[in-house]
């Protein structure tokens, strides 16, 4: 009987998605970790596409499965009942597909105007409108929030607003 290898996922522990990759990859495991470019105040890093997640390739009935829950920085093997969950070649290729030449996936780029009227959608003042003012390095976005009679400058991450 040919087994064949089928891509999984494991759910990290918060913020270990590298020490997981590292650790499962020190054991001879093939794993996948799809990240982003991001800018902060401090430069550019990198963070997972989906954090908390890493993409693993095992064969049923070839690989030993049992280390990997206690490896350092997974948190538990994705189970679709008792059985683990399975991610398509397909679906594996098209996150691949869709990174840049170094690997790294971009978020899309929202192009606001100054004096654009927009909404907070995630976040403590989600669903308040406010006026897009600038763009803050690559992610950051400074607003104009009317709060108690006043306009307020506020500085949200980009993705927190969302053009009326």
């Amino acid at each position: 009987m040919s087994h064949q290898a089928a891509w999984h996922l494991i759910h990290t522990k918060p913020r270990q998605e590298r020490t997981a990759r590292e650790q499962l990859e020190r054991q001879g495991y093939y794993t996948y970790l799809p990240e982003i470019r991001q800018s902060n105040h401090s430069g550019t890093t990198t963070a997972p596409l989906f954090p908390r997640y890493l993409f693993i390739r095992l064969t049923a009935g070839q690989d030993d499965w049992t280390p990997i829950r206690s490896t350092r920085g997974v948190s538990s093997l994705v189970r679709v009942g008792i059985k683990p969950a399975i991610i398509s070649d397909p679906l594996i290729a098209a996150i691949r597909q869709r990174a840049g030449a170094d690997g790294l996936h971009r978020l899309p780029a929202k192009n606001f105007a100054k004096g654009d009227f927009v909404r907070l959608v995630n976040g403590p003042l989600a669903d308040y409108e406010a006026i897009f003012s600038e763009q803050r390095a690559e992610n950051r976005a400074i607003i104009l929030l009317n709060l108690i009679g006043k306009q307020n400058r506020i500085e949200v991450p980009l993705e927190n607003i969302a053009r009326l």
